[in-house]
């Protein structure tokens, strides 16, 4: 009998080597590529072609209605095949797949196979991946844990690598060693041996053989799973999410699953391929998934190349013009740009760390945020104000809230609004405006089928949006009393 494959995407990490595009807020699995797709809606669509069965996406809390938007139009999505597990804190792969596993077990049976897929990676050769994933089923029926080598191409310092031993039945190998990222020499040496793969983060095993693993490599974070599976609750913002317990989760080690299982295991097994991977690990990946011209420059948006070659430039809108310029990366986006050699691609976590370090917010938010109801733009800030175009989705609404220090100016420039204001309710239509005064309690709502767009005008003693004092709120934003 064929065991069920149930895909488990992860959909975290911060991306930061593909700022200023990627950021706390919008991370790397939500950036679009040159087909208008993200890299998430990627993942889940190659999922959904590998398994008839449900799949499982491990995020952030605060990713979960901005996923579901993103993948509102895929097939599973669309059945109600797309299942979430919310982390109140990215605790790294171990303590996700953990609790992957327990849910998998609980959903489909303790046999079930997980496919492990993390959300930033791109796969051009779909019938080739398919077919190690096949190879990794029969593997993984039999009680290995599996995880996919890639097959090394040049010795590349920014992967691990797998060294293959013994070969084992459906082309598989068994694993002898991981290795970290190793330096250009080593690199070379590995790839001269010709029994080393680039370990590419995605793993196939049966839930049963996951958990008895867990037992033996990590009993400390095995435990503390289960306990924080017994610990969570269904149904907490959204019918197809478990909201994992947040003390219980948090208390979790921090540790990747290649150190907590992968490396102290018993049967571990590597099946390598060459499917085309890329983990769109940094701006030259990026710029690989779009067309070049005669000099090997390459656009994402409007540009101009002069006298350049090797070139890439991604724009949100304005036009770049590069002149006279070899082997340069340029992101501009409305509120941030970088440029920067090629070569330098793994430092750009370098500028995000200086920026964090200057107080600035711009290695969390752009200047238009995602919000479970809609959209908000900064459109100008300074002393004392904030000018915001807001943008609510059909039969959304905001919480309900109070700010202590801002007062808040509201014009309809499309759509109807319907208003809370302390004990007042009431409709603005187009080109109407309301005054919301510090201190009073207010709602903002969509009732209608089309989106309401309202310019906010905020004045007062301090306009940062951590001035927010949440009592009612649809997306579980409010903190629940102990």
């Amino acid at each position: 009998m064929s065991l069920p494959l149930v895909p488990v995407i992860l959909s975290g990490g911060a991306g930061t080597r593909l700022w200023p595009v990627s950021r706390e807020a919008l991370p790397k699995p939500f950036m679009k590529l040159g087909d208008g797709r993200s890299l998430l809606h990627h993942t889940l669509a190659r999922a959904q072609r590998l398994s008839a069965d449900s799949v499982w996406i491990v995020t952030n809390r605060d990713y979960y209605f901005l996923s579901r938007d993103e993948l509102e139009d895929c097939a599973f999505a669309k059945d109600g095949k797309v299942r979430y597990l919310l982390e109140p804190a990215a605790r790294n792969t171990a303590p996700a797949i953990a609790l992957a596993t327990l849910a998998v077990a609980q959903a489909h049976g303790d046999d079930a196979l997980l496919l492990v897929l993390p959300a930033d990676h791109l796969i051009d050769d779909e019938a080739g991946f398919a077919a190690c994933v096949e190879r990794a089923k029969a593997l993984a029926s039999e009680e290995y844990l599996v995880t996919f080598g890639i097959a090394a191409k040049a010795p590349e310092t920014a992967y691990g690598y797998i060294e293959s031993g013994a070969a084992l039945t459906y082309g598989g190998f068994a694993v002898r060693r991981f290795v970290e990222k190793p330096d250009i020499e080593r690199a070379r040496e590995f790839l001269a041996a010709g029994n080393y793969s680039w370990n590419s983060g995605m793993f196939c095993f049966r839930a049963r053989d996951m958990l008895a693993a867990l037992d033996v490599t990590a009993p400390a974070l095995a435990g503390g799973a289960r306990a924080s599976w017994a610990a969570s609750h269904e149904h907490a913002v959204g019918k197809d999410a478990i909201e994992l317990d947040r003390d219980s989760f948090t208390a979790l080690e921090s540790i990747s699953i290649d150190y907590a299982v992968f490396e102290k295991a018993k049967s571990v097994a590597v099946v390598p391929g060459d499917f085309g991977w890329s983990d769109v690990g940094a701006w030259p990946e990026i710029a690989g998934q779009f067309p070049a011209d005669a000099q090997q420059n390459r656009a994402a948006g409007p540009a101009l190349f002069v006298d350049s070659s090797n070139c890439f430039v991604h724009s949100d809108g304005r036009v770049v013009a590069a002149l006279g310029l070899k082997d340069i990366v340029i992101v501009d986006t409305p509120d941030a740009l970088l440029v920067m050699p090629k070569d330098r691609a793994q430092d750009v976590k370098k500028v995000v760390q200086a920026v964090r370090a200057s107080g600035d917010d711009k290695h969390i938010f752009h200047r238009t945020v995602a919000r479970p109801w809609g959209t908000y733009t900064v459109l100008q800030e300074g002393p004392q104000f904030k000018l915001k175009r807001i943008e609510v989705k059909p039969m959304r609404s905001l919480s309900l809230q109070m700010h202590h220090y801002r007062n808040e100016h509201w014009i309809v420039v499309s759509g109807t609004a319907r208003v809370t204001a302390d004990e007042k309710e009431f409709l603005l239509a187009t080109n109407e405006s309301t005054y919301i005064k510090a201190g009073v309690r207010h709602r903002l709502e969509n009732p209608g089928s089309l989106p309401l767009v309202i310019i906010e005008v905020q004045s007062g003693q301090y306009v940062g949006e951590d001035d927010i004092v949440r009592f009612d709120d649809k997306y579980g934003r409010v903190e629940k009393s102990p």
